[in-house]
């Protein structure tokens, strides 16, 4: 029974983030009373601290398989399957100021990047530079959970971002041989 209030926890959290998480929707959405909440948990805080721990585990399932991803389909076929997953993320990442959300997201980056580093580097033809590579998948993974959305998160969405990619790492190919002015930032 406590996994039932975790799992509907964890999809409310990924709609609409902390302030999604009301006991009583829960209960009625599990058809349960709300003091079977209480029960397991006993406040709001320690279930969100069950909710992020269980987050961690479903990252760590999710990084297996990518790991064993061949293609960018493949990867694709991952990231739907775990939408809700990803979309827990983004509400992690838009409520960073939490310093408990924000340690999270950044563990989950550390747990799901490796994983598929291999695949996105090859995939961006930057095999001799994959550091190059690990930049790019830092921005755009940080641009990646400004933009999904349930709505936006499916195969045609994925396959034009990735390609996104691939065109910007092009061009930078192609410029390679312009002179660039200095930039200070």
């Amino acid at each position: 029974m406590k996994d039932t209030w975790i799992k509907q926890g964890y999809i409310f959290f990924a709609e609409g983030g902390p302030f999604a998480l009301k006991i009583e929707r829960i209960s009625k959405a599990i058809n349960k009373n709300k003091s079977g909440f209480y029960h397991y948990f006993s406040d709001l805080g320690i279930f969100t601290d069950k909710l992020l721990e269980y987050h961690l585990s479903q990252a760590k399932v999710m990084a297996i398989k990518e790991a064993e991803c061949e293609s960018i389909d493949e990867l694709i076929d991952v990231l739907i399957f775990h939408q809700t997953d990803l979309l827990f993320n983004r509400q992690l990442r838009i409520h960073r100021e939490n310093p408990s959300f924000f340690k999270c997201f950044e563990k989950t980056a550390e747990i799901t990047t490796p994983g598929i580093m291999g695949l996105w580097t090859k995939t961006l033809g930057l095999d001799r530079t994959p550091h190059l590579a690990a930049l790019i998948m830092k921005l755009g993974l940080e641009n990646f959970y400004l933009q999904i959305t349930p709505e936006t998160l499916n195969t045609e969405w994925l396959h034009g971002y990735f390609n996104e990619f691939k065109k910007l790492v092009r061009e930078f190919k192609i410029a390679k041989g312009l002179t660039l002015p200095d930039v200070t930032v």
